[in-house]
């Protein structure tokens, strides 16, 4: 019943940033956490961000003090400002979902690129 909509991404040059949303619809109290996925060509999907329902917001290493993470409207949206992006940011960007259930939910992703 809940569905997840990223936005956001794009172009961009090294350095510069973007800032993703995700829309959750449905029922926001279903939904216990929620966080940032990305997953570059050729590579393993990786954890960027996630906030748990404790409120507590976990980081990849590779993007501590670049990436913010932050939610709004009753845990149905979700927002990640990139800062100082580098080529390596490069990839499709997901948002997913923990609910209370235990089970998961990914949305499509964005693309987001940084280039010269």
């Amino acid at each position: 019943q809940v569905s997840l909509v990223e936005s956001g991404g794009g172009l961009v040059q090294p350095g510069g940033s973007l800032k993703l949303s995700c829309v959750a619809s449905g029922d926001p109290f279903s939904i216990a956490a929620m966080g940032w996925y990305r997953q570059a060509p050729g590579k393993e999907r990786e954890m960027v961000a996630f906030k748990s329902s404790g409120g507590g917001i976990m980081y990849a290493d590779s993007v501590k003090g670049r990436f913010i993470l932050s939610r709004a409207n009753a845990k149905s949206t979700l927002y990640l400002q990139m800062n100082s992006l580098q080529p390596e940011d490069t990839a499709v960007y997901y948002c997913a979902a923990d609910f209370t259930d235990n089970t998961g939910l990914w949305g499509r992703g964005t693309q987001v690129t940084v280039s010269s």
